[in-house]
């Protein structure tokens, strides 16, 4: 296998608070960082508006940072909506199927994610992609769990043959600790700036503000980061 660059990586970059952590984690690894973001048709597209006040944040945040920054692709992958008949895909009501799945989970999407974000990663020579997986906030959401990262890592390893490296530093955080994460890395202000621009909520809804930032306050993504904030800030 060909040795790729060790100095550039490509962050997965929603515009939520999880990338947006994982953005400032690469930021403060890598001389080049560069990102990618998904519409896939989601219902929250919202969230990806807010990827450039992050992304200008975090450029006045850290002259380094701001130098490190790299281009921002965003790749349109429509045929995933159309085939998931998913309460993130549709008007649905957000409820826990019979299987025990949450009907939230779309199908094959953090796969499909990680190799068009190494697809990328080819032709740029980058090596380490980043991305915002976490077992300990939604452990049955197959996609996210560690042993389906390795086992991606290996195939898009033979099948590209290139040594890529998949970095996913909150797979074992709860979201206090992703919360604790950005303080280590931004201190209050990157903890500020993702609090007030970054998506949470599943329902795109960006009207009411929250101590932990904006979002419907019911749906399951805005219950776990409220609930993060409340014993991170406690």
């Amino acid at each position: 296998m060909t040795d790729f660059t060790s100095e550039a990586a490509l962050v997965l970059f929603s515009g939520g608070q999880d990338s947006a952590t994982c953005l400032a984690w690469a930021l403060s690894r890598f001389a080049r960082v560069e990102t990618v973001g998904f519409a896939y048709g989601q219902r929250h597209a919202i969230e990806l508006t807010c990827c450039d006040q992050l992304l200008n944040g975090l450029k006045k945040l850290r002259v380094d940072w701001a130098s490190k920054l790299g281009d921002k692709h965003t790749l349109e992958i429509p045929t995933l909506s159309a085939i998931s008949k998913t309460a993130l895909t549709r008007e649905m009501t957000i409820e826990i199927g019979a299987d025990g799945m949450p009907n939230t989970f779309v199908p094959g999407r953090n796969l499909i994610f990680l190799t068009f974000a190494a697809a990328l990663a080819y032709p740029r020579r980058i090596s380490h992609i980043v991305g915002g997986m976490c077992e300990k906030d939604h452990s049955c959401a197959p996609d996210c769990r560690d042993v389906t990262i390795r086992a991606l890592n290996n195939a898009l390893n033979h099948g590209m043959l290139r040594d890529f490296h998949l970095h996913t530093p909150l797979m074992w955080l709860d979201k206090a600790a992703i919360w604790r994460l950005g303080s280590e890395l931004g201190g209050a202000e990157l903890v500020d700036l993702i609090r007030e621009h970054s998506h949470t909520c599943y329902l795109g809804e960006r009207g009411a503000r929250h101590d932990w930032g904006f979002g419907c306050g019911e749906c399951p993504a805005c219950a776990v980061r409220a609930k993060g904030w409340r014993e991170f800030s406690c």
